[in-house]
């Protein structure tokens, strides 16, 4: 669908919460790449209010991070575990962009066009992953998983800047650090097509996480505020924890990260 009317853009928000909601997640991947059979007839003004437990099936069960199987690639079941962790990680951010279309209103058009088309790239990582994961005998559920994601989009459901700030550019943007290793564990067990899933995921990643930098320089500009101490005071302010490891330096400035940024992340970690 075209983004061109702001009965569009209504009707996409509508349609993204409708998606967001959905438990089942075959029917919201479906829901995701077909606008049109989910549209209502009549739409106003949308306004949400916190969704602590946003559409997900009751399985996988949700644990602390301490409590995760063994993720080793050298048993089809550690592996499977954590190919299963990578899938949990894409079905949560399927719901993440829905939010950020359905819940922040008056932003620019190519915000709601960003992030729709950031829901369909996830929900066809969902979709990959779980078909590997099936041909290995195991099913998204089978494992547990932890909630760290949407913990801080309830966090931040309060301002578009924060959000922007603190999901993509900290918590999505780990995953650009940490998949290269991830990549080659999986190689050395031999299994090539995680390898050529997990090259797509990274290839899709960096322009999602490129798309949350945009938009929180744009929200900076827009309230005449400086990136770098902004980024700094929402870290605090929203009691963000930076990962830990090695950060991904050509991947994050082909994402939009600038050196200053950069260098800033590093320090804080070592504070």
């Amino acid at each position: 669908m075209p983004c061109d009317s702001k009965l569009d853009f209504l009707v996409k928000q509508h349609f993204a919460h409708l998606a967001l909601m959905e438990m089942d997640p075959g029917r919201k991947v479906a829901q995701v790449n077909d606008f049109n059979n989910h549209l209502p007839v009549e739409v106003g003004a949308l306004h949400i209010g916190r969704i602590t437990v946003p559409g997900r099936p009751e399985r996988p069960i949700l644990v602390a991070p301490s409590e995760l199987a063994n993720r080793s690639t050298h048993s089809l079941e550690g592996r499977a575990a954590l190919l299963h962790a990578i899938a949990h990680i894409e079905f949560n951010a399927i719901n993440l962009a829905l939010d950020a279309v359905c819940r922040f209103s008056d932003m620019p058009d190519a915000y709601y066009c960003d992030w729709l088309q950031v829901a369909r790239e996830e929900a066809l990582h969902f979709t990959l992953l779980s078909e590997h994961l099936a041909s290995l005998g195991y099913a998204y559920g089978d494992f547990p998983a932890h909630n760290g994601l949407w913990e801080m989009a309830v966090k931040t459901d309060d301002d578009v800047m924060a959000r922007m700030a603190l999901v993509p550019r900290i918590l999505e943007a780990r995953g650009l650090d940490v998949t290269p290793g991830i990549r080659e564990k999986l190689k050395q067990s031999g299994d090539h097509r995680a390898c050529e899933i997990l090259d797509l995921i990274l290839r899709d990643e960096i322009g999602h996480v490129q798309i949350g930098n945009r938009w929180f320089h744009w929200c900076c500009a827009e309230r005449g505020l400086d990136p770098v101490p902004t980024f700094v005071g929402l870290l605090r302010d929203y009691d963000a924890v930076l990962p830990r490891g090695k950060l991904n330096y050509p991947a994050r400035r082909a994402a939009g990260f600038s050196d200053e940024e950069l260098e800033l992340i590093e320090s804080i970690k070592l504070v």
